[in-house]
């Protein structure tokens, strides 16, 4: 299986599978002298842990990160750096029906049809099991990118919205769904129970924005900054739609409503708005990026689908085990992970070409 790494200066490569001993990353070229320790990297790792409330999956992993290479004496030495989190809570034994039949939604069919075999266990490396390891390569990234704060949170669930008049950043650590209206978490928090008990989930939309990152990153048509994150983003498992700014609405909008109006400011110029979502012609402009991300309903579910059999025969499959009835809940550290991965490569390329 090849395109395991991601990024061009600043890389990594993720490696494991979803009920393999371990799952982890590598990350190459990462600038020396930075200070690293797994602390750095755990806080990050502990948002994204699953079975921290009943709207997760309820899979106990620890996630306890190991820095393996690339550190000495609590510095980064410009060499790849290992990361490992080991497994601990995998049952296999969940999962001996899918070895014969394809869940609907999920990897199961595409995977077999191109490799001719596959690693059922909780969907091997299709599993979002993969994504502690993007979110351990994220924190890392964060080091190289300190004059850039990244926040993400759930703006919907299924047809749910937040309202943004009651917007509070604060609350987005204070609930279980990363949600910055504390009604609409009280709301999701029965939303998201009964489709648990109904043996089905709910999709989620989740927006990320970058504040601090200076104008000039980024490169016109073949690494634009807007399309290095959607690359990044819709990357993610479960991930089908990324929009930047107003996305999709702009296509709703006349010139004069979508422009981003300018006036002269003493550092720059003053944006009215920022339609575009800090990026224009592929490069930053100093105003905040915005990122909004759509993820599918978790396609693992316990009501009956109509499937075949991998001999072609027709079934139906209910799929057991531990599974997130809502999976883009855990999707916010994760979207954050990947936003400062192609930040703190395009700071890289930036600083390579422009000196």
């Amino acid at each position: 299986m090849s395109y395991n790494a991601f990024g061009h200066v600043f890389r990594f490569t993720t490696w494991g599978e979803s009920h393999g001993p371990a799952i982890g990353a590598v990350v190459d070229g990462c600038p020396p002298g930075l200070s690293l320790s797994a602390t750095d990297i755990q806080p990050f790792l502990d948002a994204r842990r699953p079975g921290q409330s009943r709207f997760t999956t309820q899979r106990q992993e620890p996630d306890q990160v190991r820095i393996l290479s690339g550190v000495f004496e609590g510095k980064t030495t410009g060499t790849p750096i290992s990361l490992m989190i080991e497994n601990v809570d995998q049952r296999s034994k969940d999962y001996s029906e899918v070895a014969a039949a394809y869940r609907p939604g999920h990897a199961d069919y595409a995977y077999d049809v191109k490799y001719g075999f596959r690693d059922y266990r909780g969907g091997g490396r299709s599993s979002a099991r993969e994504t502690a390891s993007r979110v351990a390569a994220g924190a890392v990234a964060r080091l190289v990118i300190p004059e850039v704060t990244i926040t993400a949170w759930v703006e919907a669930i299924g047809h749910d919205p937040i309202l943004y008049s009651c917007f509070n950043a604060d609350e987005i650590g204070r609930n279980s769904f990363f949600s910055p209206d504390a009604q609409a978490a009280a709301r999701w928090e029965r939303l998201v129970d009964d489709a648990r008990k109904a043996g089905s989930s709910l999709g989620a939309t989740i927006v990320c924005e970058a504040t601090g990152v200076p104008p000039g990153w980024g490169a016109p048509l073949y690494a634009k900054l807007d399309a290095e994150l959607a690359h990044a983003c819709m990357g993610i498992n479960a991930v089908k739609g990324v929009e930047i700014g107003d996305g999709f609405a702009a296509a709703l909008a006349t010139g004069e409503g979508n422009a981003d109006p300018m006036r002269p400011g003493n550092n720059g110029p003053v944006f009215l708005a920022n339609h575009a979502g800090g990026i224009a012609g592929g490069i930053s402009t100093g105003q905040p990026i915005r990122v909004r991300v759509a993820f599918k309903p978790t396609s693992s579910i316990l009501t009956p689908v109509e499937t075949i059999t991998r001999d072609g025969d027709s079934t139906e499959i209910r799929t057991k085990g531990r599974h997130d009835p809502c999976v883009g809940i855990r999707g916010v550290p994760v979207v954050e992970a990947m936003v400062a991965l192609v930040l703190a490569d395009q700071k890289l390329l930036h600083r390579a070409q422009m000196g």
